[in-house]
């Protein structure tokens, strides 16, 4: 699926239809977006990998959770306060 698998992404994620994982932590207070992926499946073969880097970086709180939905930029966005 190599060649096909951009633009099936793409097309998955204008659709509404892509699965990303939203990752949000606390100390730093940011929200992370990973994907997009066409089936939960591959989604959840790639996280683990994903987070384990976040959690070198020794947030204090790092939760997620994987949501079908279309995302754009920014795919990290810190908060203030």
């Amino acid at each position: 699926m190599g060649l096909f698998s951009a633009p099936l992404r793409a097309t998955a994620n204008a659709l509404g239809l892509a699965w990303w994982a939203r990752v949000d932590t606390r100390q730093p207070d940011v929200t992370y977006w990973f994907g997009p992926y066409v089936r939960r499946h591959t989604l959840e073969c790639k996280l683990p990998a994903f987070l384990a880097d976040l959690r070198s970086e020794g947030p204090a709180v790092l939760e997620h959770r994987l949501v079908r939905t279309r995302r754009g930029e920014p795919f990290t966005i810190e908060h203030q306060g």
